[in-house]
């Protein structure tokens, strides 16, 4: 695909702006630019999403091991923490005024078509071997960290996998195992629903456009679909993304979702629902532990964690994809006055031991290869996240109209659900339809 001036690249991101991860509603907090100096020393400005339960909370993560780096390298952080609604509008803004910070979080899935910007500093391999080399990162993160063939513009710093969540109790009550296919998944979904008592065998986002293009993504990658060629042309429409929506909407065709979750818009709801005993299943990233325990008062002993399973046998082309691979990535702004601080403070921020240290309150995956997951004291859930980082992951499409197909696709299965949601035949030629009027929408944002 050709690459888009800064002015095209801001009209396909403002589109999206929580296509990452998702993210708390509070604002930004204020602070200075970059490249100034503290009593001599070098201090630099780092914008920092927000991981945490609040701006408050991220503050106090974070300050502590910012005080840490500044006692080792004498090299002083502004801090700035941003909320997910006010992040990307915040940084395009700075690609186009150059008024931008040293350092930054972005969402992983923004790294291509912020990239295309021209506004952030290239890692090539001086860059990367001085924050401790290429190598040292996982493989399936360190994917998402810029156009394929191109120096990268950022980095992995926190990693984020879907898993499927299940109800131990209602499983053992009704003599199942994990779902090992998703064959399996659907006969136990449907076994274990019961309308009348107001519980479902599975639980859905069915209002969040992100959700449904994040599983239209996934489950096309298990059809042997992909939302683009190599050329960077859509390609929605073909049998494997039909049929890979198919399977997602199927969940509601099929009634084993709540008809009611097509009005869950990335919140809590969905694993509000599970925790509490109405769903028995959940498809939701590592970050959903902290939302059970708190919203649901859900118990870890409560629930396991397998891999979303792919249909058996594999359709023709099919993977056993089971996530995309999401998360935050750090990059330096090319106009940065302290390219060598920053660098430091980026080799300090992907480190083994601060890994381990910010992992546990953000519930993130290690993104440095053996890294520890320590955000839950469970050994099979930690184990079952990180194979699925490592072997059951793909990155969401590495080109600059990601975040349009994010805004088009997941609007398109929305739809969808919706229609399924009142009792109406969701049929392979309106799945097509739907996808087609999203790939049609394509060419206007282009």
């Amino acid at each position: 695909m050709k690459s888009r001036t800064i002015a095209s690249t801001v009209v396909l991101l403002a589109v999206a702006t929580t296509a990452a991860c998702g993210g708390s509603t509070e604002n930004a907090s204020s602070g200075g630019g970059s490249g100034s100096t503290a009593g001599g020393s070098t201090t630099i400005t780092y914008w920092a999403s927000n991981q945490g339960t609040s701006i408050q909370n991220d503050k106090e993560v974070l300050g502590p091991e910012l005080k840490k780096f500044e006692k080792q390298t004498g090299v002083h952080v502004d801090l700035q923490v941003i909320g997910w609604p006010d992040l990307l509008n915040k940084i395009l803004a700075a690609t186009t005024s150059g008024q931008g910070p040293d350092v930054l979080n972005i969402g992983n899935t923004w790294a291509a078509s912020l990239q295309a910007t021209g506004a952030f500093m290239p890692f090539d391999s001086k860059a990367l071997d001085a924050i401790g080399g290429k190598d040292k990162f996982v493989e399936a993160s360190f994917a998402t960290s810029g156009a394929p063939g191109k120096d990268p513009t950022s980095v992995p710093l926190y990693g984020l996998v879907y898993g499927l969540y299940y109800n131990k109790k209602m499983f053992a009550d009704a003599g199942l195992q994990p779902p090992t296919t998703w064959q399996e998944l659907m006969t136990d979904a449907k076994k274990l629903t019961n309308p009348s008592k107001g519980v479902y065998g599975m639980a859905m986002e069915g209002g969040s456009y992100t959700e449904s293009v994040h599983f239209a993504f996934i489950f096309g990658r298990q059809n042997g679909g992909q939302p683009f060629d190599d050329s960077g042309k859509p390609t929605f429409t073909t049998p494997g993304m039909v049929a890979g929506v198919k399977q997602y909407v199927d969940l509601m065709s099929q009634k084993v979702v709540n008809p009611s979750s097509v009005q869950y818009k990335n919140g809590p709801e969905a694993p509000t629902d599970f925790a509490k005993g109405k769903a028995a299943m959940l498809m939701s990233q590592n970050n959903a532990d902290n939302v059970l325990q708190a919203n649901g008062g859900m118990k870890p002993s409560e629930y396991g964690v397998v891999s979303i399973p792919a249909p058996n046998p594999l359709p023709p082309g099919g993977k056993d994809v089971a996530s995309f691979v999401a998360g935050i990535n750090l990059s330096i702004f090319k106009n940065t006055k302290n390219k060598d601080a920053a660098l430091k403070f980026v080799k300090f921020m992907t480190s083994p031991e601060e890994q381990a240290i910010l992992d546990k309150p953000y519930t993130a995956l290690p993104v440095v290869k053996n890294g520890t997951v320590n955000f839950t004291s469970k050994k099979d859930e930690a184990k079952a996240f990180a194979e699925v980082l490592a072997n059951k992951s793909e990155p969401l499409p590495l080109v600059p109209a990601e975040s349009a197909f994010e805004t088009n696709v997941g609007n398109a299965v929305n739809g969808l659900l919706a229609q399924a949601a009142t009792g109406k035949t969701v049929t392979d030629a309106d799945i097509k339809a739907a996808l087609q009027q999203a790939q049609d929408k394509m060419a206007s944002a282009s």
